[in-house]
């Protein structure tokens, strides 16, 4: 694979074929869609139909991937073809997954029903221009409560939110003592591992992140001085706040939250986040105690009871 990683990622072979794989999966997938676009073609429907493709979230089973609120996590490519939509344009305003609902009603001709938190953005489509079109997206919200269910102790999620904009993404980690990837877990050919078998590497278990080539190689790393910072990354604790300058740090790596340079900045995007929070009546900063710490949201799955009609 040409080019160079983010410096979040070990530049190791078993990395970048893990990257060459999955930019494998994105060919397949493409060409998926040009089967799509084909059939529309020829069936005369191509013109005239609203064709959408994007993504749930951002690389799995790598550092600062899926189930994070880094760039990396949150960001997925949005790309839109249809009736009234000039193409060849590159828009820089901010979309959240949730805004596609109220994009597709208003499409159709409908209108969007009040419980809608999102906002259609037909009129970013529609427009002539690229860069920024709409003046009010200029920010997007994002956020995390829990991925496996029992990735760590007492079946408890990883709460976090962030507000990401033009220059700064701030994150808020609301519960900094838990393993944000999950609790480690230790496998062995017993119980308990002994020092040696540590050393070998036996830590194996972030249950948030997904399974991958990548993960196998970076928790063999537990232990090594050489990758320690990239293990640390991947799979340790992080401070409650996070503020990373985009400009200078586009890989989100160097966080300024404790930096006095920034601590205005600091104090203005955490006051914005924790508004928007407390207007959308998110209950991770409303309610106490959470209902997302209590059961039914954290606890044991429980077990499925099947009943059957019996005629008499």
């Amino acid at each position: 694979m040409r080019g160079k990683l983010a410096k979040f990622m070990p530049d190791v072979p078993e990395v970048r074929e893990d990257y060459t794989d999955y930019m494998g999966q994105i060919l397949a997938w493409d060409a998926g869609v040009g089967v799509i676009v084909d059939r529309l073609r020829a069936i005369g429907e191509l013109d005239n139909t609203l064709l959408v493709i994007s993504g749930d979230h951002g690389m799995p089973g790598v550092p600062g991937g899926k189930c994070n609120l880094y760039d990396h996590g949150v960001g997925v490519g949005l790309i839109v073809r249809g009736p009234g939509i000039k193409p060849g344009r590159v828009v820089d305003d901010f979309v959240n997954l949730m805004d596609l609902a109220p994009t597709f009603l208003e499409a159709g001709g409908l209108k969007p029903p009040d419980v809608m938190t999102g906002r259609s953005f037909m009129n970013v489509l529609h427009a002539e221009k690229s860069g920024q079109v709409d003046p009010g997206r200029t920010w997007v919200v994002t956020g995390r409560e829990r991925h496996v269910a029992d990735a760590r102790e007492d079946f408890l999620p990883y709460p976090h939110r962030a507000l990401r904009t033009a220059d700064f993404l701030y994150i808020r980690n609301f519960a900094p003592e838990r393993w944000p990837m999950g609790s480690p877990k230790f496998t062995s050919q017993t119980d308990m591992p002994s020092i040696e078998a540590l050393e070998r590497n036996t830590m194996v278990s972030f249950a948030d992140m997904d399974a991958s080539p990548t993960k196998a190689w970076l928790v063999h790393q537990f232990g090594l001085e050489d990758y320690s910072w990239h293990y640390n990354y991947a799979f340790g604790k992080r401070p409650a706040e996070e503020l990373y300058d985009l400009h200078k740090d586009p890989d989100e790596i160097l966080n300024c939250a404790s930096d006095p340079a920034y601590a205005a900045r600091k104090a203005e995007l955490s006051a914005r986040l924790l508004k928007i929070l407390t207007d959308a009546k998110d209950p991770r900063v409303i309610a106490d105690p959470v209902p997302f710490d209590l059961p039914p949201y954290a606890g044991p799955v429980p077990a499925v009871v099947h009943a059957h009609n019996v005629v008499r």
